[in-house]
C-alpha cells in the first residue's frame, strides 16, 4: 500500500473511541446517573470495549506507525552516517 492512510485513520480511531464513551454516558444519563459519574464510567468501560470493538481499525493505525517509525529511523540513520562522514550509496 504506498498511500499513506495514517492520519485518517488515527483521525477516525480517536473519534470512534470518544463516540463510544459518549454512547455509554449517554446511556447512564438516561437512567439518571450524575453526568460525572456517567463520564468516567464511561472512560473506564470504554476503553477496553473500543480496543475489541475497533480491532480492525487498531490494527491499520499500528501498522501506519510502525511504518512511519521505520522511515523516521531510517532518514535518522542516514543523517546520522552523514554527519559522520561516512559515505552514502551513490555519492562520489
Amino acid at each position: 500500500m504506498s498511500d499513506n492512510h495514517l492520519p485518517r485513520d488515527l483521525t477516525l480511531y480517536v473519534l470512534a473511541r470518544f463516540f463510544l464513551v459518549g454512547v455509554i454516558a449517554g446511556g447512564l444519563l438516561l437512567v439518571n446517573v450524575p453526568l460525572l459519574v456517567a463520564l468516567l464510567i464511561g472512560l473506564v468501560v470504554g476503553l477496553p470495549l473500543g480496543l475489541l470493538l475497533f480491532r480492525p481499525l487498531n490494527a491499520r493505525v499500528t501498522a501506519g506507525l510502525a511504518r512511519r517509525n521505520e522511515t523516521r529511523a531510517r532518514a535518522r540513520a542516514e543523517l546520522r552516517s552523514q554527519l559522520r562522514g561516512d559515505r552514502v550509496d551513490g555519492a562520489a
